[in-house]
């Protein structure tokens, strides 16, 4: 006869509790969490099932910028300004390099998730449920 834990009958019997108390079981995908380029240069936020939208704003000027995702100085080819609508009266401006990609590999999960809480956090200021 086999022996099988709790966590193991709750997984199999119960499997919505089961993440309720042990998170995610192995092979479950994890929340998804990064910039997603969305149309005409817009990227989305996604963290969970949280997501907000930034904007990119048309280019001026000629000075380097500094990603606020990576931390890392751009020339302002490399770098665009963009628009995040977080309430009703509250907009908030992010300086990101434009290759999202490799700005994200530089950052890192860490870094994501920093600039994730930031920004979708700002969506509930203000607002009262």
């Amino acid at each position: 006869m086999a022996d099988y834990s709790e966590r193991d009958l709750l997984r199999e019997l119960f499997p919505e509790t089961a993440r309720e108390l042990f998170g995610d079981g192995p092979g479950a995908a994890a929340p998804t969490l990064g910039l997603y380029p969305v149309a005409d240069g817009r990227l989305a936020l996604v963290s969970g099932g949280r997501l907000a939208e930034l904007v990119l704003l048309e280019p001026k000027g000629h000075k380097a910028a500094h990603c606020d995702l990576c931390h890392v100085t751009r020339s302002r080819s490399e770098a665009g300004i963009f628009r995040v609508r977080a309430s009703e009266r509250t907009t908030l401006y992010l300086t990101l390099c434009l290759n999202t990609e490799h700005c994200q590999r530089r950052a890192g999960k860490p870094g994501l998730e920093a600039l994730a809480e930031r920004v979708l956090s700002m969506a509930t200021v203000g607002r009262e449920d």
